[in-house]
Parts: C-alpha cells; structure tokens; sequence
C-alpha cells in the first residue's frame, strides 16, 4: 500500500459526509489494495494452488472502508499529518 494514492481531501470529505460520488471514488482508490487482500490460493484438481479473488471476502473489505468513512480523522488531515 507505499504507492497508494490517497483521494484529495474534498473528495474525503464527501465521502465521509455519504455522497455516493465520493464513496465510490474512495473504494475505486483503494481498489488495488482491496483485491490484494482478497486473493487467496485456491487448490486445483491437479494438487497446484491458483491465485484467485475471493468475491465474498471483497465485498466484505469494502463494505468494511464503506462502514469507516465516517470515522476518518478528517481534522487530522486538515493539519496535514495523514497521509
């Protein structure tokens, strides 16, 4: 997550505040970060594992940032020490 960017404060602010524009920015943001974490091995028929999204596992992840927004330290963004 080093190379992730972090959406601009105004889009923040909305999506904390819950406009839908905002809130799919932020996930569309984190994109990324969110199929790494639901990728998971999945043995084949042959014995070899095969790299795969678990689907459930990532609407639960983004549910999950959905359901944080509204406790983004916003104040602490506005000094500037998020990052």
């Amino acid at each position: 997550m080093e190379n992730q960017k972090m959406p601009e404060y105004e889009t923040i602010h909305a999506a904390v505040a819950g406009e839908k524009w905002a809130v799919e920015k932020v996930v569309e943001c984190y994109k990324d970060e969110i199929d790494r974490l639901s990728t998971v091995a999945v043995r084949q028929p042959d014995g070899s594992t095969k790299q795969e999204i678990n689907e459930d596992m990532r609407q639960s992840i983004t549910k999950k940032l959905i359901e944080a927004l509204p406790q983004f330290p916003l104040e602490e963004m506005e000094k500037g020490n998020v990052r």
